[in-house]
């Protein structure tokens, strides 16, 4: 299994991002799939989660703001953020959950919104 995560950066409070998180190794398409945030010091917390059936939950700290959607074709899950703000400032992973016993992770994707 590996999970490819990108698209973070650098963004002004406001503006948008998108990170991308490519699977392979796993039969993508009936998997749920998640994104979490991790910012230093502080514990991982979930951001989100689609199903294979692409209904997508949020924390209440993005909701509104944030979405997941995924491409089966494409075996990838995306992570739609707008509104941006500073406390968005976090390193991003993406997360198959509970897959053969185990949960899965990206590498991490620095997503940084300045005031």
């Amino acid at each position: 299994v590996q999970l490819q995560a990108s698209g973070g950066g650098l963004v002004q409070a406001g503006g948008s991002l998108r990170l991308s998180c490519a699977a392979s190794g796993i039969n993508f398409s009936i998997n749920t799939m998640a994104w979490y945030r991790q910012v230093r010091g502080k514990q991982r917390e979930l951001v989100g989660n689609i199903t294979s059936r692409s209904s997508a939950n949020y924390a209440d700290s993005v909701k509104g703001r944030f979405t997941i959607s995924r491409d089966n074709a494409k075996r990838t899950v995306y992570l739609q953020m707008s509104s941006l703000k500073p406390d968005d400032t976090a390193v991003y992973y993406c997360n198959l959950p509970n897959y053969r016993g185990s949960d899965w992770w990206g590498q991490g994707t620095q997503v940084t919104v300045s005031s």
